[in-house]
């Protein structure tokens, strides 16, 4: 059962998005960006692709996400810690643990509302043919799922640093590495100074990986665990580092 204090956090940090233009301007960006990719005419568009589907949507999902979801965390803990309003927060009747979970959930609910927006590409495709909305489904439970990991990676280097700006280039950094780890170029990079034993982790924590597999419909627990292994490391990182701030 939630406590009284996640709800009122919750709820406080999921209605700060929309009293700053930064929530705007994130749904204006991802919705126009994600709409603009996968229908304009060039390769691997929609229309090029000639078939009722949204794989060309969820090819540039990552793209978006690595851009505009540590835009997103770069605020939960990083402008609380610049303003020292953090220190207040602690004050008041609520674990470091409740406060991590709140502002992590509230901000995977505002990607998540971002994502319900795009719907009207599902009833594009809807009226255009017969698409397999299985694939549709579990595409857009990978794309949360995805979104939640890249939130964890942000909301850990937010709660690193006093500066946004320093957060953001952080979080775009680590999620890009997470993204490419099973790219050819990258593994051959790595290749060349790390053992084989070690390129096959580095490997196993690509994000686009497991994003791509539960996109095609296929749902492996081994992707479930990764991504439920993701959210809880980065998550619980955060929990601690807070707590040894707190303490200081």
């Amino acid at each position: 059962m939630l406590s009284p204090q996640f709800k009122a956090l919750y709820k406080k940090e999921f209605q700060s998005f929309f009293k700053t233009p930064l929530g705007y301007v994130f749904l204006v960006i991802f919705l126009f960006g994600l709409g603009y990719m996968t229908f304009e005419p060039g390769r691997g568009s929609f229309f090029l692709l000639r078939e009722a589907s949204l794989r060309a949507f969820f090819e540039y999902v990552p793209w978006m996400f690595i851009f505009l979801v540590p835009a997103v965390s770069m605020k939960l803990w990083a402008d609380e810690r610049k303003r020292g309003t953090v220190e207040l927060l602690f004050s008041m009747p609520v674990t470091v643990k409740v406060a991590v979970l709140a502002k992590f959930f509230a901000a995977w609910t505002f990607v998540g509302l971002a994502l319900s927006l795009t719907f009207p590409m599902i009833i594009t495709v809807l009226i255009l043919g017969r698409p397999d909305m299985k694939i549709i489904f579990l595409g857009h439970i990978s794309s949360m799922f995805l979104a939640g990991a890249m939130l964890s990676v942000g909301g850990f280097f937010s709660a690193m640093t006093k500066n946004q700006v320093v957060s953001f280039i952080l979080s775009v950094a680590t999620c890009f590495i997470l993204l490419m780890a099973d790219s050819p170029p990258v593994l051959e990079l790595v290749g060349t100074f790390a053992p084989k034993y070690f390129l096959n982790i580095f490997e196993s924590l690509s994000l686009q990986g497991h994003f791509e597999s539960m996109g095609k419909g296929v749902i492996r627990l081994s992707d479930l665990c990764y991504y439920a292994i993701m959210i809880s490391f980065w998550t619980f990182s955060s929990i601690v580092l807070l707590n040894e701030n707190k303490s200081e």
